[in-house]
């Protein structure tokens, strides 16, 4: 049975580069047992967090929380994707976290970092985020160092694959700890 993964792109910066990192994800984790969809947050579009109910009622006033609520909870697991940015992670992943409880609660979750020095700081951050959610952390976590060698003026790949092939193995064993943890 095919398992349903988000990789939720968590910035939303015009100047991002997180969909070509999502892209070659989404390829190079693939496994024939997973679906990997891209959520992209600057597509979703969510306010800062306005509901007037806490997450862990599950009580959802808003139509953009339901729908959102709506795309989460039909999902296996997660591969959260975000930059660093001043040793933190981007507030539109923060604030799309905080929007659900329960629909994040025990399934499976990568993080999957980058940033000049890999985004080590940030993903320390959302560390703690994930287990505030109950989500089960995964032991395969990318941290992707950008080369200023591989990125043009505009601070996009010139060539993604080969700016990325350091990190295929851990990416392609990424996708096969998500088959193993989702195969019950």
């Amino acid at each position: 049975m095919t398992k349903k993964i988000g990789l939720i792109l968590g910035s939303t910066r015009p100047s991002r580069i997180s969909p070509s990192i999502a892209a070659w994800l989404q390829k190079t984790m693939a496994q024939p047992d997973l679906t990997i969809d891209l959520i992209d947050l600057a597509e979703i579009n969510l306010p800062l967090l306005d509901e007037v109910e806490i997450p862990s009622t599950g009580i959802y006033h808003e139509a953009h929380t339901q729908k959102w609520h709506q795309l989460i909870q039909g999902y296996d697991g997660f591969v959260l994707l975000f930059p660093q940015y001043n040793w933190g992670y981007p507030a539109p992943l923060k604030n799309a976290l905080d929007y659900l409880y329960k629909e994040w609660a025990h399934k499976p979750v990568s993080m999957v970092s980058y940033g000049h020095h890999g985004g080590f700081q940030a993903a320390q951050g959302v560390n703690l985020i994930i287990r505030g959610l109950k989500m089960r952390p995964l032991t395969n976590n990318l941290q992707i160092s950008l080369n200023g060698a591989d990125l043009d003026d505009q601070g996009h790949f010139i060539d993604t694959d080969q700016a990325l092939a350091p990190y295929a193995f851990n990416a392609q064993q990424l996708g096969a700890e998500f088959s193993h943890v989702l195969a019950d």
